[in-house]
């Protein structure tokens, strides 16, 4: 017998659950398809998250500028969609009226067979002997005297020919028309992806063209605000130096005497008559401070300008901007449009496909517990 009763070995049940959890740990590195073949770049994915993030915010920036033309969208879509019943509603009611005037049950093709004067129109049932309305139990022909019987069966035989024929020629007919549904569906798909590769270098084109646009202006207004404040500082030193040179070489300064000249001598000055500057001198340095005044009103004129002119070419620039971006958005709203539409046709045909195969090619399908064998175990 067996002993039952035995004392649990600690180290090797610890051996048995450390294989079985290196061997999940295996199993999470196996059966993960990404991490086997390429890893995980936590940088890239970083950097990913932050581009992901940032187009995120120009999403919903862009989303919160068209608000206002979504909501004058809708209004125009539901005066349209009012005008469109009103319109189908008249359009039923000529159909009703065309209907009652011109489609009487009298003219129906099935009037015959629910006529209430149906009896009263009809034939006899028996006009003559030869009548070709009699059919067997009227007794007119009896087992044995079929003596039309080879050219009967030629007839048939004429006749089942000409089915065959005729089915030959309809399925010949019918793998015309698949093939070439086939041809054009796979037109329309190169075009389609033809048509979508052009939209997106044309987008990627165009904002090239602006950002090469937007920068060599940036660049432009950097030189000529540096330009400017170079001469402005140009001008500034200058100012300053004719100034100091003004004041230095002055008649206040050097005391000049030719305003006090003594009657002594050119070297001695009577102080007494001194008056300080004279009236022309006092004129030269008013006329000095005019000129400038002038100068910084003109300078700050051309400042506003120049100002005005950036707002005009910046908001120019932004407009252009904003209609190809429209154009883009409409451009790609028909893709997609055209695309849910070729989408919505193919998944009806891949439904009336996959019913084909479940209902007349796959009448014996495997169950859960066929999968459920493979990839149990890493080894």
């Amino acid at each position: 017998m067996y002993k039952l009763d035995l004392p649990v070995d600690y180290k090797e049940a610890a051996a048995i659950e450390r294989r079985r959890a290196m061997e999940d740990e295996r199993k999470t590195r196996i059966f993960n398809a990404k991490t086997r073949q390429i890893g995980v770049d936590r940088q890239a994915i970083d950097q990913q998250m932050f581009d992901k993030k940032q187009m995120e915010e120009f999403e919903r920036k862009r989303h919160e500028a068209f608000a206002a033309d979504a909501l004058r969208n809708d209004k125009i879509a539901s005066m349209l969609e009012t005008r469109q019943e009103h319109d189908v509603r008249a359009l039923n009611e000529a159909l009703n009226e065309f209907r009652a005037l011109h489609q009487q049950p009298s003219s129906r093709r099935e009037w015959d067979l629910y006529d209430p004067d149906g009896l009263k129109k009809d034939k006899p049932a028996r006009v003559h002997d030869d009548d070709p309305r009699c059919g067997i139990s009227s007794l007119q022909k009896f087992d044995g005297e079929d003596l039309n019987s080879k050219a009967r069966k030629k007839f048939q035989n004429e006749q089942a020919r000409k089915w065959h024929e005729s089915q030959m020629r309809e399925k010949a007919q019918a793998k015309r028309n698949q093939d070439a549904a086939d041809r054009l569906y796979e037109l329309k798909q190169k075009e389609l992806d033809q048509r979508a590769m052009e939209l997106q270098e044309a987008e990627e084109n165009c904002r090239k063209a602006i950002n090469m646009a937007t920068s060599a202006y940036n660049d432009a207004l950097n030189k000529e605000q540096m330009e400017r404040d170079r001469l402005k500082q140009q001008q500034d030193l200058d100012d300053k130096m004719t100034e100091i040179a003004n004041h230095v070489f002055g008649d206040v300064l050097t005391e000049n005497p030719a305003v006090a000249q003594s009657a002594f001598g050119p070297h001695r000055v009577i102080t007494d008559r001194w008056k300080g500057m004279s009236p022309q001198q006092l004129e030269d340095i008013r006329k000095q401070q005019e000129r400038q005044r002038a100068e910084n009103e003109r300078l700050k004129q051309e400042e506003e300008l120049r100002d005005r002119e950036h707002e005009r070419q910046a908001s120019a620039h932004a407009r252009a901007a904003l209609m190809v971006e429209r154009e883009l958005e409409r451009k790609r709203r028909d893709i997609e449009k055209a695309q849910a539409d070729e989408n919505r046709r193919l998944a009806l045909e891949q439904k009336s496909h996959k019913e084909f195969l479940d209902k007349e090619v796959y009448t014996n399908p495997p169950t859960a517990a066929y999968f459920m064998q493979f990839n149990t175990t890493t080894r």
